[in-house]
Formats: structure tokens, C-alpha cells, sequence
């Protein structure tokens, strides 16, 4: 008992709340994208018209301008707004030699800079403060990067360490926007460019024509323009080195599946990154756990987060969570396919949720593992309430609560977040008038003190009372001298069975007392078997050693109190306390 109430310390509070709850339910930023049930369960092929780059560079340039010409941009009027984008624009493209997309793209969608530009300028803006601009930037040249790296989609706590520190003019970076050049001209959205700068900025500083090399590369395994620039946005690293492995392999294990390359783009999010061979590591481990290319094919078509929701770390976390509770892989596989429609992220949440409720009303660690077990998809499917909301909407304790739990665990359905919670009614085993009865079946007089004592003493239902009756009776004893035992030790029918059949088997098959001993010393069984083993061990010894009465009985042996004991029969062997003391040690250490 001692070492599953560690283990439920350690294993429960420890790993369950702190590091699932801390360090790995932060695992998915992933929005779950469901795409409905697949007609042909076989070939998942999806097809959805595209938002070109030009169309969300044109909704970026009218966001930003609202939010410039808005409160939170301190007021400017539109009109002011536009006269300091056409001045910023006209130095750009006509003073500094960039490019008209390029420059108007900087003058568009760089806010920030353009308010501190606003700030710079010495007067009164008014309709007139594109001339104030032009004048500014002629004698005051900025550092072009600012803007530049702004408009791409980065902060400016972002771009700010990234600044070169001996440049300032862009087009003394001819490698930065050589690779700029080409992204854009490939169809990458240039908001989306600051991402992929900021995740692998080694891609800017490659050589002409190393990139275009790449992208060809990739096109050769079959990619399209389109599919590519999305793979390229959530995850940019596959740009570094050759081609990237695990991402060719999940898109070759996908297409054997049945699965086509417009289905992973649709459940890519690009506000995030993803990690291929994570997602590889969940593909293959699922096959591992016995799930064939067609059931596969079925759950990523429900489920497309198993994969994408954190790059596939949720449902690994999932994974090891199940097995660190004793569930098996086959039946962690079948779990999966009868998943019900919910987030990854929400099932897992809810399934630690109901782990942690159960530790809290102190049920057994190897209860918890065998509900986890048995009913993972019910506990991952209940938001449920806290345990002090339970306990005081429900009306019990604790101890009553974990065993309706373990009798009626479809129960957990009903306590939910956002459901009003009935209080349970007064279980008819639980009751008084159960424990009466049994008294009365084993002899007790009605209404006596002894009654009345043995009631106060008793702990559990009426039905677990007679169980552990009926296990002493089974073990060979009649049933009238169980009931004699009863009455005077009615606290050893608090143990439950499985200490009982312990206890008896020890004094029969280890001591070497018939199981009739119990009906003169029924308080046997209310001691613990190390100090039953202790007394016994040592009166054998002093007893082949002639120091002791070969015929004591078996209550004064170990009911005795253990100072007197050792005075009494230890101390009377010279050896007695050195022999008492080695086996107190062997058997207190098992």
C-alpha cells in the first residue's frame, strides 16, 4: 500500500499535472480544420480555390491603412495618411532606385515606421505633409531595412536585432533581395517572407541561382507552384540543405494511403509552423500499433489534427500518456478509431482533467490506470466539473464518490462543465439499515451496546461486509464460529477481501497454525503480517533454543506488547536481542 500511495504521488500529481499539464499542453497551435466525411474512403483528394498573393497583399495594404487611419493610429486622417505613403513611395522608387512593387509594398504596410517618419518631421501636419516627407528624407536618408523588414510581416522586436550593422540602403544587400525577389516572383505573399526570413534566414544569404535550384527541386518530386509556396510558409527549414526527407516521406506515405497532396494543404495553417518528421514519427507509429493503410486513411479523414494539431506532438503526448497507464497499443489504435468528433488538443485536456478528479478523491492508483484503461474515450469526451464542484453539488465524500465512480463510470457524462449537477440519493447498500441486517444475520441482538459499538466501527456497505464475511467462512471455518468472531472483533470486516485471504493464507502456509486458530484469536487478523511474522519467527527460535514454552499460544505471542515481549522471552538468551534485531530488519525491509 505504501508503494502505490508513492507511486500515486510520483506518478499522478507529479507527471500528470505538472509536466503534461506544463510542458506539453502547450504543445499545439494548430486550429482544428474538419473536413467533413470522404465519399470515397480510399482517395482523399480536395480541391479549393486559392486566395492569390496579390489578393492578400491588397487585404493587408487595406487593413493597415484603417488601423494608421484609426484611433490606434493616433488620429491620422486618411488623407494625410495617403500624402505620407505617396512621399515615402516616390523615395523608394524614385530617389533610391527600388523597385515600384517593392517600394510601394514598403510604403503600404510598414506603420510603425511610418508614425515614427511622422514624429520626425518638423511642422504641422496638415494636406501638406508629403512636401514636409520629401524634404525630410532628403537630408535625413533612412535605414531602408526598417520599412523593408516591417512590410514583410515582422515586428519590430523581430527585425530590430536582424538589422545589418554597417548597412542601409537595400540595394547594397544584393543577396537579401536577389532571394526576395525570387520568392516573390515564385507566388510567396510578401507579409508571409518575414516568416520565412525569420525561421531560416540562411535562405537570404544564398548565391544566385541556389534557390531557384531548390525550388526546382522540389517541383521534380511532382509539386505544384501552389502546394510548394505552402509547404515553403509553414515550414520554412525545408529550404536549408537538400531536399527535406521527412517531408518527402510523408508525402509518399500519405499518397499510399490514398491521400492527395490538396488534402495537406487544405490543413496546413500558415500562421504556423510544422514539423515533418514529427508528423513521419506519428504516421509510422500508428502502422506499429497495427492500423492498416485503410483504417488510417478513414481516421486522418475525421481527424486531420491527429496529424497537424502541433505537428502530430499532441497525439504522441496522447500516446505515451495511454501507455504510461497500462493501455496497450492495440488497444490505444482501436481507441483512435472510434474517436468522437473533438479537438486532439480538448480530448487530451479532458482526459488529464479526469485523471487529475480522481487522484483528488483519493481512489487507487491501480483503480485510476484500470478506468483509463477501459474508458479512455468516455474520460476524453467529459469536460468535467472541479472535484470541490462534485463533491458539494453531488452532496458525498470522497470515499463514497471513487467507489460510485468504479461501479457506475458512465456517471462522469452527467457532471460536466455547464450542466446542473443532481445530488446522488442515499445508496440502499450504503445505508444504516443495510449494516443493521447484516449484524442481525451473524447474531447480534437488536438495539444492544455491542450492536450499536460494531455499527460505530464499521466502515463500507452492507454488501462488502457480507463479502468479507463469506471470505473467512470460504477459507474452512465453520460459519456459527465466524460469528462468534464477529462479535468481539468486528473491525477486522473493515479489511478488504484480498488482506484478508493475505492474512489467512500467511498464518497457514508461512507460520504453520491451522486456519482454526482464528475462531480463539480473531484479533489475528487486525495486525499487520510483519509483526504476526516477527513474534512467531522469534518464539520458534526460542523455542529450538529450550529457552521458551513450547506450547504458548498464539494470542499471547503476538498480542503481547512488544516491550514486555523482549523483556519477558527475547532478553532471556544471551543472543535473544542480536537474533530480534536481525529479524525485525529482514522482515521490516520486505
Amino acid at each position: 500500500m505504501t508503494h502505490l500511495q508513492n507511486l500515486r504521488k510520483l506518478s499522478i500529481l507529479k507527471w500528470v499535472s505538472s509536466n503534461f499539464a506544463q510542458n506539453h499542453l502547450v504543445f499545439s497551435r494548430t486550429p482544428l480544420q474538419p473536413i467533413g466525411s470522404f465519399p470515397n474512403s480510399h482517395t482523399l483528394g480536395f480541391y479549393s480555390s486559392k486566395t492569390t498573393a496579390l489578393e492578400t497583399e491588397k487585404s493587408e495594404n487595406l487593413d493597415i491603412t484603417s488601423t494608421l487611419s484609426g484611433k490606434n493610429g493616433g488620429g491620422i486622417s486618411r488623407v494625410i495618411l495617403k500624402e505620407a505613403q505617396a512621399a515615402l513611395l516616390e523615395y523608394l522608387h524614385c530617389t533610391r532606385g527600388l523597385q515600384f512593387m517593392d517600394a510601394e509594398n514598403m510604403s503600404k504596410n510598414s506603420p510603425q515606421f511610418l508614425e515614427k517618419l511622422l514624429r520626425s518631421v518638423d511642422g504641422e501636419i496638415d494636406n501638406q505633409i508629403g512636401g514636409l516627407i520629401s524634404r525630410y528624407l532628403r537630408y535625413h536618408p533612412i535605414n531602408e531595412f526598417e520599412p523593408f523588414f516591417e512590410s514583410l510581416g515582422l515586428k519590430p522586436s523581430e527585425y530590430i536585432p536582424r538589422l545589418p550593422r554597417n548597412l542601409m540602403f537595400l540595394t547594397d544587400d544584393g543577396l537579401l533581395l536577389h532571394n526576395y525577389t525570387v520568392l516573390c516572383s515564385y507566388g510567396v505573399a510578401r507579409n508571409k517572407i518575414g516568416k520565412i526570413y525569420k525561421e531560416a534566414t540562411q535562405v537570404f544569404r544564398y548565391d544566385f541561382e541556389v534557390l531557384p535550384s531548390k525550388l526546382r527541386a522540389y517541383e521534380e518530386l511532382g509539386l505544384s507552384q501552389s502546394a510548394l509556396v505552402k509547404f515553403i510558409i509553414c515550414s520554412p527549414y525545408i529550404l536549408i540543405g537538400d531536399v527535406n526527407v521527412a517531408l518527402v516521406k510523408v508525402l509518399e506515405k500519405l499518397k499510399s494511403l490514398g491521400i492527395e497532396v490538396h488534402w495537406i494543404e487544405r490543413n496546413l495553417s500558415e500562421e504556423n509552423s510544422y514539423s515533418w518528421s514529427r508528423m513521419l514519427e506519428v504516421l509510422t507509429l500508428f502502422n506499429e500499433m497495427g492500423c492498416s493503410n485503410e483504417q488510417l486513411n478513414e481516421l486522418l479523414g475525421h481527424h486531420p489534427g491527429i496529424l497537424f494539431e502541433g505537428s502530430g506532438e499532441t497525439t504522441l503526448l496522447l500516446i505515451g500518456f495511454l501507455l504510461k497507464f497500462g493501455s496497450t497499443r492495440s488497444q490505444i489504435c482501436s481507441m483512435f478509431l472510434r474517436l468522437p468528433q473533438i479537438q486532439i488538443m480538448q480530448f487530451v485536456l479532458n482526459l488529464r482533467k479526469c485523471v487529475l478528479v480522481l487522484n483528488e478523491i483519493k481512489m487507487e492508483v491501480q483503480e485510476i490506470q484500470k478506468i483509463v484503461c477501459s474508458h479512455p474515450l468516455l474520460l476524453g469526451s467529459c469536460a468535467l466539473k472541479s472535484t470541490n464542484s462534485l463533491l458539494c453539488y453531488l452532496k458525498i465524500g470522497k470515499k463514497r464518490l471513487s467507489r460510485y465512480i468504479q461501479e457506475n463510470p458512465e456517471a462522469l457524462k452527467k457532471w460536466v462543465l455547464g450542466r446542473r449537477v443532481e445530488p446522488l440519493p442515499n445508496s440502499e447498500e450504503d445505508s444504516k439499515g443495510q449494516r443493521t441486517k447484516f449484524l442481525l444475520d451473524v447474531g447480534f441482538v437488536e438495539n444492544s451496546k455491542k450492536m450499536k459499538d460494531a455499527l460505530k466501527l464499521f466502515r463500507g456497505k452492507g454488501g462488502e461486509l457480507q463479502d468479507r464475511f463469506d471470505c473467512i467462512v470460504n477459507a474452512g471455518l465453520n460459519r456459527q464460529d465466524v460469528c462468534e468472531m464477529i462479535k468481539p472483533s468486528p473491525q477486522i470486516l473493515n479489511q478488504k477481501k484480498d488482506v484478508l485471504q493475505m492474512k489467512m493464507d500467511v498464518l497457514v502456509n508461512q507460520l504453520g497454525y491451522p486456519i482454526s486458530s482464528l475462531v480463539n484469536f480473531p484479533s489475528y487478523l487486525s495486525y499487520t503480517t510483519q509483526r504476526v511474522k516477527l513474534r512467531v519467527f522469534m518464539y520458534n527460535w526460542l523455542k529450538g533454543q529450550g529457552t521458551m514454552c513450547p506450547s504458548l499460544a498464539l494470542s499471547t505471542v503476538v498480542a503481547m506488547v512488544e516491550k514486555k515481549f523482549v523483556s519477558q522471552y527475547v532478553n532471556q538468551h544471551p543472543c535473544g536481542p542480536q537474533v530480534w534485531q536481525e529479524l525485525k530488519g529482514k522482515i521490516y525491509s520486505q
